[in-house]
């Protein structure tokens, strides 16, 4: 790996510079350097990792409101509103209203944006393959156990004391 290679750059800095620096900057930088390995495999594509990440949630779960779809990606509405608007012109979703609810406009994949499934799914699977290399499996399910962990701390956190106020006013993960 070269110097000048943004991995280089961040393993540089967290065995020299601060090598006991906060464990949220260190799953930050892990979550980054992921996204950026898949953002790499999936642009010959043409697909974004923004994208990547309301084509997840609407494999799973067709024809939300896209409201619905901001709270499953964890993101504001406007930035959905932009997104399903582009995907809609690479002809990936469609937005229509339903019989019986002229109000809400609901995101549905198109035969396009369902077959992406077969070709994103095993680039996703590739790159947790790759950055799990040379780890036992005690050690990935000690860390999923210890990741799983803090995110149940953060969300009682969250919930604030029993019986006193919660911190959050709205979450935006479900």
């Amino acid at each position: 790996m070269s110097r000048d290679h943004p991995a280089g750059s961040i393993l540089r800095h967290w065995r020299e510079a601060v090598p006991n620096d906060r464990m949220a900057h260190l799953v930050r930088d892990v979550a980054r350097a992921q996204m950026r390995a898949l953002q790499q495999r999936m642009a010959p594509l043409d697909v974004s990792f923004g994208h990547w990440t309301f084509l997840r949630v609407l494999w799973t779960r067709d024809g939300l409101t896209q409201r619905e779809l901001s709270e499953q990606a964890g993101v504001m509405e406007p930035t959905t509103f932009t997104a399903v608007r582009a995907m809609e012109e690479k002809g990936l979703v469609v937005r229509r209203q339903i019989a019986g609810n002229r109000k809400n406009m609901h995101v549905f994949l198109t035969p396009a944006g369902r077959a992406l499934e077969k070709q994103l799914v095993p680039l996703a699977i590739e790159v947790n393959r790759v950055s799990m290399r040379g780890l036992d499996a005690d050690t990935v399910a000690s860390t999923r156990r210890t990741l799983l962990a803090m995110i149940e701390n953060l969300a009682d956190d969250e919930d604030g004391p029993p019986g006193g106020p919660a911190l959050r006013s709205r979450s935006s993960r479900k």
